[in-house]
């Protein structure tokens, strides 16, 4: 009897532990799949994927003023990727804009916007980063012919002009307050959209409202989205600006090009897979900003 109830004890820990095993991998695995939506609503983070080269592996050059700076390999290779990094120190690049090494990250990468991301994405966001495919490609060094940008420019600049926002347990669910959480701390359209001037620090006065290739990351003209119906999106439909977001195509049938067709395509995933709820989330947020009259041709 002694015996029998020893391999009852040892049948039992067996089965309850495959339980909480097998429970613990579908959390991680509805994890991940969080993360990839997060990763979806940024765009597929395109800004680190050169275009038809290999996916999220950086090395994309974005003009910074007296240099240039490469996007971050963000694959799990363990040389030139993310793949030797903690779960914090990806936290602290995304949020606080500091590197492995300590080091400020150039502002071009916009961690002040992410800093509102919700903890909850966060944290699945960063299990989906962990997932990704390791490619070997190093990172460009930053060319800049200001000296000491990293260890006195950037901390400067965070100091005047930083913008850092509190990040809440968890995201809004729907309604305009999702669609300005999107907008503000995910998806980012306020990066393009709105104009900076010549040392790269964003116009509030003209939020969304469109930015001239000179003032934009990637030299090109990005459109007014606010509501002002002669330079804007004021005679959009809610579902235009949705349908937008999820294919491309604008109301007279033009397809979007550039920047814009890149979040949409996205690396593997970018706004096509948005939720029609969230896209129309967006387009309500747009649609209830004030208008801005800022002409871009």
């Amino acid at each position: 009897m002694m015996r029998e109830s020893r391999w009852l004890l040892l049948l039992l820990f067996l089965v309850l532990f495959d339980s909480v095993d097998a429970s613990s991998q579908e959390h991680g695995s509805d994890l991940v799949t969080t993360g990839q939506y997060i990763f979806a609503l940024g765009g597929g983070c395109a800004c680190h994927t050169v275009p038809r080269e290999a996916f999220n592996a950086g090395a994309r050059a974005f003009p910074i003023p007296f240099g240039k700076v490469y996007s971050t390999n963000i694959t799990q290779d363990k040389e030139t990727g993310l793949g030797n990094w903690t779960d914090q120190q990806i936290r602290d690049a995304i949020v606080k804009g500091i590197r492995r090494d300590g080091s400020s990250i150039i502002p071009v990468m916009p961690y002040q916007a992410y800093s509102g991301m919700a903890q909850e994405d966060l944290q699945a966001l960063i299990a989906y980063l962990k997932t990704l495919k390791p490619v070997k490609k190093a990172t460009p060094e930053l060319e800049s012919r200001a000296p000491f940008t990293r260890n006195l420019g950037i901390p400067i600049y965070l100091k005047i002009f930083g913008r850092f926002s509190d990040s809440p347990a968890q995201a809004p669910k729907s309604g305009i307050e999702r669609g300005r959480y999107l907008v503000e701390h995910v998806s980012l359209c306020g990066d393009c959209h709105t104009p900076r001037n010549s040392i790269g620090v964003p116009n509030r006065s003209l939020y969304l409202s469109g930015a001239g290739a000179k003032s934009s990351p990637l030299g090109e003209d990005i459109p007014n989205i606010t509501p002002d119906k002669e330079t804007g999106i004021g005679d959009w439909k809610r579902e235009d600006i949705a349908e937008l977001l999820l294919t491309g195509t604008k109301p007279d049938f033009d397809n979007v090009q550039g920047l814009m067709a890149e979040v949409i395509q996205g690396a593997m995933h970018g706004f096509k897979d948005m939720k029609r709820e969230d896209a129309l989330a967006i387009a309500d947020y747009l649609k209830s900003l004030p208008p801005i009259k800022n002409k871009i041709k």
